[in-house]
């Protein structure tokens, strides 16, 4: 599963910021940087950043572990085989150190019965063919000429199936919330890196602005300087007139060093952000370049509504919801220990003759086994697992409650600050224009000799102000918008469906985080002002 297909399929993104206009520019020469506008910013982070890339991981893993967990209440079919050769000389060595064949035992002993005895196989099933002719010839059965084979082997096919226990279906339930998890971490993620993109991205952009405003700085502070000079030079100002105008130029210099430093490491910290590697070709060139401006879009927005919109759809409250639920089912699991646990075992097994090394000769039969246990004194060890399953699964539920508040919180912190910095816009749309006119009228009376030095450099300084405030306004609004953007669940829409598979969890309300229901998705019961609602002691029903 790609990472284009699996965003396809489970989730289809919606950008807040649509196409700018105009297709990808090409670079023909490899040392040239990357263009980028906003969307295709967007899409390239998508595809290469590696912490989305880790979360797709993290869903596989989860994955791995459903078929794992799910593989205990399946059959389990395992076949082994044992194949053993012993040098015929060690043969009878092994059996109370004589040899095995022969027909007079040796003078003095007394253990020729029993050696016989341990060496006698159990009868072949090969049928004899001689018949009784043979059989009459040897009328003296005393002696035992027997030759132990010296291979031997044996083949079984066992199958084992799970009847009962009471801990493996919780334990399969747990790994579908625990997948649920790892997919809303994945929406988690992706939803900040939408906000990340954009704030970066502008980011550029009003350092590329505030570069351009110093820029200007800096060419009239040197115009004023040049013009100061020269009238030093036909003696209509004092020497201080240079000095002070040399002053303020040098001062802003550093601002302008300043700004071309910050507008170089934000480009590299979005070419981090979008995956992008460095190219020893390109030097000291920059890795990309964006193609935009700062917009300014004034939108509408109730808080209440934000808040709860942004309880329904963040996938960060969904995902403390699914480990909420999957404590749940540990809890279960736990206790479900103290349950019996009945498997069956059945094959074949087929074993070599003692005797006969053929193929043909050999012993088998079928196999069948149906084993149980039930704990009955373990020393309180389930009971102390127990216990540590309702205490995580308290921390669980407390979490999520501290989660909610969190959505809360991030709702109304970008409310505020989107307020302020809209406030901001408007004030500095007139004060630039204001900044503007003064500096005009301020170098207007000083060239006609009406005013002084110090109020043409006050000016500028009250124009570069209004212009950085301005454009860090513009910058704010925006960034916040996109902060404002995640914490309601806006970035992007979903569906609560996985790549051809839709577990039972999420084709139901599970998974509903609005302000009406608790940390399992029930109805919250009304309590009394001042008095914290019981915790549950152990699994409910669900």
């Amino acid at each position: 599963m790609r990472m284009n297909r699996f965003i396809l399929l489970s989730a289809v993104v919606f950008l807040a910021v649509q196409a700018n206009g105009g297709e990808r520019v090409v670079a023909t020469d490899s040392s040239a940087p990357r263009r980028f506008t906003l969307d295709e910013a967007i899409l390239t982070a998508l595809q290469r950043n590696p912490t989305l890339l880790i979360a797709e991981q993290e869903i596989k893993r989860t994955q791995g572990v459903i078929i794992q967990i799910r593989a205990e209440i399946l059959p389990h079919i395992n076949a082994s085989g044992i194949f053993d050769w012993t040098d015929p000389n060690l043969i009878g060595a092994r059996i109370l150190g004589g040899t095995t064949t022969g027909t007079t035992p040796t003078p003095g002993s007394t253990a020729t019965g029993a050696a016989a005895s341990l060496v006698d196989s159990p009868p072949s099933q090969v049928r004899d063919v001689a018949g009784p002719a043979l059989a009459a010839r040897s009328s003296t059965p005393s002696t035992i000429n027997t030759q132990t084979s010296d291979v031997s082997y044996s083949i079984n096919v066992l199958g084992t199936q799970l009847i009962f226990n009471g801990t493996t279906w919780p334990s399969i339930r747990g790994t579908f919330f625990q997948r649920d998890s790892a997919y809303f971490a994945f929406r988690n993620i992706l939803d900040q890196l939408l906000a990340t993109v954009k704030t970066q991205f502008y980011q550029i952009v009003v350092n590329r602005e505030l570069i351009k405003v110093q820029e200007q700085s800096v060419q009239l502070l040197q115009s004023q300087l040049q013009d100061q000079q020269n009238r030093f030079e036909a003696g209509t100002v004092p020497r201080f007139n240079v000095l002070q105008a040399e002053v303020a130029y040098y001062n802003q210099l550093p601002l302008l060093i300043t700004a071309q430093n910050n507008y170089r490491i934000s480009k590299l910290t979005l070419a981090k952000t979008l995956g992008l590697d460095f190219q020893p070709r390109r030097g000291e060139n920059p890795l990309l370049e964006v193609i935009g401006e700062m917009p300014y879009v004034p939108r509408t927005i109730a808080l209440a509504d934000a808040i709860e919109l942004g309880k329904q759809r963040r996938p960060f409250l969904k995902q403390a919801r699914a480990n909420v639920l999957n404590q749940r089912q540990q809890l279960r699991a736990a206790t479900g220990q103290w349950l019996p646990t009945i498997t069956t075992t059945g094959g074949g097994e087929w074993i070599s003759s003692p005797t006969n090394s053929s193929w043909h000769d050999i012993s088998k039969g079928w196999i069948a086994q149906v084993q149980g246990s039930l704990p009955i004194w373990d020393s309180g060890q389930i009971y102390g697992q127990v216990k540590q399953q309702r205490a995580l699964l308290s921390e669980a539920e407390l979490t999520y409650e501290d989660d909610a508040r969190q959505v809360e919180l991030e709702v109304q912190t970008a409310y505020s600050n989107l307020q302020q910095n809209r406030e901001l816009i408007k004030s500095q749309e007139k004060n630039v224009g204001l900044a503007e006119e003064a500096l005009r009228l301020a170098k207007a009376r000083l060239d006609a000799g009406a005013g002084v030095q110090l109020d043409v450099l006050n000016a500028q300084v009250q124009l570069l102000t209004a212009q950085s405030t301005q454009l860090q306004a513009l910058f704010g609004y925006n960034s916040s918008l996109a902060e404002f953007d995640r914490a309601t669940g806006a970035q992007s829409t979903y569906t609560e469906s996985f790549d051809n598979l839709a577990p039972r969890a999420t084709r139901s309300k599970t998974y509903d985080t609005s302000s009406g229901m608790d940390a399992v998705g029930e109805h919250k019961k009304s309590s009394a002002p001042g008095v914290l609602p019981n915790r549950r002691s152990g699994p409910a029903s669900k």
